[in-house]
Parts: structure tokens; sequence; C-alpha cells
């Protein structure tokens, strides 16, 4: 049974501290898939209008739609929780449009050094919520350990793509890392 279709158990969606933890883990995933999306977004509008990056832009738009499934699925499970999304909704609409447009502008081994730097701090944090749910949330901690390895695949595209070979690549990735972080923190309790 897939996590969108699992039957909610009204006992445990009493309000308490477990409800708001989980209330905060499907607002931050909704977030990051909700700004992912927007990155690749940005990363396309700048591919797009030129004819000899097609294959960069259809590289891209595959990994979009890829996040464009797991929003749904985020969109689908914070209405059968009676989760509200994150107000910085807007925020995150306007700086991943911009941080995908920005770093496509820098070339294609930029714009795959930031999805393989976006990748690795999801990968990572979708590790750690599987690991907090352990058994209590079966259908949640498989939904996310699939859209995981989904981030991963894209990480390996990326790199096989030359993310390491840009500029400032360790730069990059320390920056696009940090400001993840950040966003995570915040869209957990905003």
């Amino acid at each position: 049974m897939s996590i969108v279709s699992a039957p909610i158990d009204p006992a445990r969606e009493r309000p308490g501290p477990r409800a708001r933890r989980l209330g905060e883990m499907l607002r931050v995933d909704h977030a990051g898939e909700y700004g992912a999306v927007q990155i690749y977004r940005g990363q396309r509008a700048v591919f797009d209008a030129l004819p000899h990056k097609r294959e960069t832009a259809e590289r891209l738009a595959e990994m979009e739609a890829g996040e464009a499934e797991h929003l749904a699925a985020f969109d689908r499970l914070l209405a059968a929780r009676a989760v509200r999304p994150t107000l910085l909704a807007p925020v995150w609409n306007a700086a991943g449009f911009a941080l995908g447009a920005a770093t496509a502008l820098m070339g294609e081994k930029a714009a795959m050094a930031c999805t393989a730097a976006v990748e690795e701090v999801i990968e990572k944090h979708y590790q750690a919520q599987i690991e907090e749910l352990g058994e209590a949330e079966p259908a949640l901690a498989e939904t996310l350990a699939r859209f995981r390895e989904d981030e991963l695949a894209h990480k390996a595209t990326a790199e096989a793509a030359g993310a390491r070979d840009a500029p400032g690549f360790s730069l990059m990735r320390a920056a696009i890392g940090a400001g993840c972080r950040l966003a995570i923190r915040l869209a957990e309790k905003i």
C-alpha cells in the first residue's frame, strides 16, 4: 500500500509531539521538493533558450519530472494529514528559480554542481528521517527511501555530467549545502 493511499489512524494523529514532528517532516519535505522543482525550472529557463544545450535541457527536464512526482506525493500527504505547507513557499519559489538560473548561466558544469550539492544534502536528510521514523511509520519510511534513491540517481547523473569539474566546485558545494540545511531548519518551523 502506498503512503498516499494508506488509511490514517486517528489515534496516531492526535495533537502531540509525535504528530507535530511528523508535520514538520512532511512540511520540510514538501518545501524541499518544491524548491527542487524551481531550481530545475530556473536551469531549464536558461538551457531551453540555447539550441546547442538541448541534451542538457532534456536531462534537467527528466530530473524535474521526478521532483514534481515527489512534490505531488507530498501535496497529497499534507492534505491527508492536515499539515500546512511552509509559509516560506514564495521565498523557495524565488530562491530556487534564481539559484537554478544563476548556476545555469555559469555553465552546464555549474548547473550540475548545484544539482549534486542539493541532492547530497537531501539524500542525507531523507536517510535521517527514515532512521527517525523506524517502524513507527513504515509506509512513510518506504516512500522516503524510494525518494532518496531518486535523489541519489540525480546526484549520480549530475556527477557524470561533470559537476565536480565545475570551477569552484568545493565552494559552490559548501555554500549551496549550507543554504539547503538552513532552508530545512526554517521550513520545519515556519
